[in-house]
């Protein structure tokens, strides 16, 4: 995320284009003693107090459009500030040039350690999460300074509702977002210290966030070995049977785009490879495609009603019956309780894996406890059913007026998102209480945005070598 600051006149040897926030810095360490040095990095960042408020404008009115309870940028200044007082009491402290000595020169501490907590908190708001362990690195003030529980609480709840994917290794604990603040305001016994610490160590924002953000889990992807890809190629020789996956969902039905005909007719997304000769009686034999011109997979569409019913449904918004389950009543806590109809319990003994299209569109998706009873049904009757992959494709009709770039980063925060963010979903459809592996990939219809991510996914959990 690159920003541009304003800055002003008292800034010489600046330009115009070379206002952001590493290049200041740069510019603030080239010239003059130490003492110069950061009273000119001091004069040029005091511009930025404004933008401080700004910026807490900006996330108090996220507040009041979210869902979830949202931090003020004030708390965690608060807490920045209460964790500095109390173990670098003297960390603004700056030795003069003529007092400098080659021990105070080693201790002394550095350009960015002096600066307002404001101000080293705004800075921080500028860093990927990459960027921000790095910073933890460079010494003990900042490596105690990022890992903050409530600078890391702050993080979570600002980009979470912005990951465009998230599955079951990688899903946060929203249970800890629960847990209650220590008050900055007041003063703190030892024995509430001691609790202090025991509860930041139970909730430890930092590896939550770092677990489920999409940019920082594409850092650490592991890189196959040189003897990896000797057998991958021996492996492609081989002819092996394509996986199969069965489509069902409301996705597939209530939106205005249809994935399905998209799919069909997408060439440079998927290419359509052919139609296989099994055949499911009353399913069909459904479609082949061939992921990266190299790997052939089939899906198997289950709808839930013939075609009219569902364009008659779709126009009039209204729900049909689903014909591909049966209701049987509910459990000891109401839940419903579904079982498949023999055509697609059939189906579920052959298939490979699910895609299930969720209704990602804001106050579209239905019955909640329906579909995840829904899911339940079709993942028992699968053969071993505890290692077939779940992909959950989160589908919006058409594109937001957003870059994927954007998405991933986290850096479109000034506005709600005009879908359903995928922790939100794997949360409505029961998805952490699943056996299973699963992932709920954000899907666009009408472009396709997302897909080939999740089907790279689902592949790879069926054991294809990529």
């Amino acid at each position: 995320m690159t920003s541009f600051l304003w800055l002003p006149d008292k800034s010489p040897g600046l330009h115009n284009n070379d206002t952001t926030l590493p290049t200041i810095l740069r510019h603030c360490q080239q010239q003059g003693s130490v003492t110069e040095r950061k009273q000119k990095t001091l004069d040029l960042l005091s511009s930025l107090a404004d933008i401080v408020f700004f910026t807490d404008w900006i996330v108090t009115l996220e507040v009041v459009e979210g869902k979830m309870q949202q931090l003020s940028e004030s708390v965690v200044i608060r807490s920045l500030k209460r964790f500095r007082d109390r173990f670098f009491p003297n960390r603004n402290e700056v030795v003069g040039d003529g007092d400098m000595t080659p021990e105070t020169e080693e201790s002394q501490p550095g350009l960015l350690d002096t600066l307002p907590v404001d101000l080293q908190f705004l800075i921080m708001n500028f860093l990927s999460p990459v960027d921000l362990c790095r910073l933890g690195a460079t010494c003990r003030y900042w490596r105690a300074m990022v890992r903050d529980p409530v600078l890391w609480r702050y993080f979570l709840l600002r980009d979470m509702p912005h990951w465009p994917s998230i599955d079951h290794l990688t899903m946060p604990r929203l249970e800890l977002l629960n847990m209650p603040l220590v008050n900055e305001e007041e003063s703190l016994s030892d024995t509430e210290e001691a609790e202090e610490k025991r509860t930041e160590l139970k909730c430890d924002y930092m590896s939550e966030y770092l677990k489920g953000c999409p940019s920082y889990r594409q850092q650490w992807l592991p890189s196959g070995a040189a003897y990896e890809v000797v057998t991958s190629f021996f492996q492609s020789l081989v002819r092996s049977s394509e996986p199969r996956y069965a489509m069902f969902g409301p996705g597939m039905e209530q939106l205005d785009v249809s994935i399905v005909t998209r799919l069909m007719y997408a060439p440079d997304v998927l290419p359509v490879s052919g139609t296989p000769h099994r055949q499911i009686n009353g399913i069909g034999s459904g479609i082949s495609y061939m992921f990266n011109n190299q790997h052939r997979f089939n899906i198997l569409t289950l709808y839930s009603t013939n075609r009219a019913d569902r364009e008659r449904a779709r126009l009039h918004q209204q729900s049909v019956s689903n014909k591909l389950f049966t209701f049987e009543g509910e459990d000891d806590s109401g839940y419903p309780i579904c079982s498949p109809a023999p055509q697609v319990q059939q189906v579920c003994q052959v298939v490979d894996g699910f895609i299930y299209v969720a209704n990602a569109e804001p106050g579209k998706i239905g019955g909640g406890m329906t579909e995840v009873a829904q899911i339940q049904a079709v993942l028992s009757s699968a053969r071993d059913s505890k290692s077939r992959p779940l992909l959950v494709l989160s589908c919006v009709s058409r594109e937001e007026a957003i870059s994927t770039t954007s998405l991933q980063n986290g850096a479109h925060r000034n506005g709600a998102r005009n879908r359903i963010p995928s922790v939100d979903m794997a949360k409505i459809l029961g998805l952490p209480q699943l056996a299973n592996p699963w992932m709920v990939q954000d899907t666009v219809a009408e472009s396709l945005s997302g897909l080939l991510d999740g089907i790279s996914w689902l592949l790879r959990c069926s054991g294809v070598k990529l």
